[in-house]
């Protein structure tokens, strides 16, 4: 069991990144990733948005949704937005310098695909509440990863000399395709056991 666990972490951190494998959530990691300390605390609301939803998902899932399967997709869309708008009010509340840096990304997170996708493919797996929770933190984490590491390359860029026609946009898409590339590289991790 702990195994499964950890082998459900490692893989939906590190194999099936959300952001470098499955492409989800590219929105707010091309706007958020300029500086290092809005990039991290933006993939830790995001974790936190992704583990309220897999507690969610799963509750739904369990007691409510067997009896209406019709409702699945906007349950999820409720649940997240719910969660979206009580994370952004205690953000705002906590930290207001934190909340101006985000701007609309914070809000945005309800229109993460990333976090829907997490809500259907653990649906769609049969995860139990474990599981679930393994999954939402493993994504969260990748996610995070992925936002940091982004940011972290385009600070450093930002102090080199690029050429003029690599700047903007044009280097970020680089930078992010060779993250991709580096991410595909775990997908044989675990097969040969």
């Amino acid at each position: 069991m702990a195994g499964d666990l950890a082998w459900i972490l490692i893989s939906a951190m590190l194999v099936n990144n959300f952001t470098l494998t499955l492409f989800l959530g590219l929105c707010s990691f091309f706007g958020v990733t300029s500086q290092i300390g809005t990039a991290l605390r933006l993939g830790l609301a995001n974790l936190f948005v992704l583990v309220l939803t897999a507690i969610s998902a799963w509750f739904l899932n369990r007691f409510i949704l067997d009896a209406a399967p019709f409702l699945r997709i906007i349950s999820f869309i409720i649940v997240i937005a719910s969660t979206v708008q009580v994370v952004e009010m205690a953000i705002k509340k906590a930290s207001p310098v934190l909340f101006r840096a985000l701007g609309i990304y914070l809000p945005l997170i309800t229109t993460n695909c990333a976090i829907l996708a997490l809500a259907i493919f653990q649906t769609n797996r049969g995860y139990g509440f474990w599981q679930g929770l393994a999954f939402a933190v493993g994504a969260g984490l990748g996610l995070t990863l992925a936002l940091t590491l982004m940011a972290s390359i385009r600070v450093r860029v930002d102090r080199s000399s690029v050429p003029s026609v690599a700047r903007g946009l044009g280097i970020v898409l680089i930078i992010a395709s060779s993250l991709s590339l580096a991410f595909m590289g775990f997908a044989g991790l675990g097969s040969s056991s």
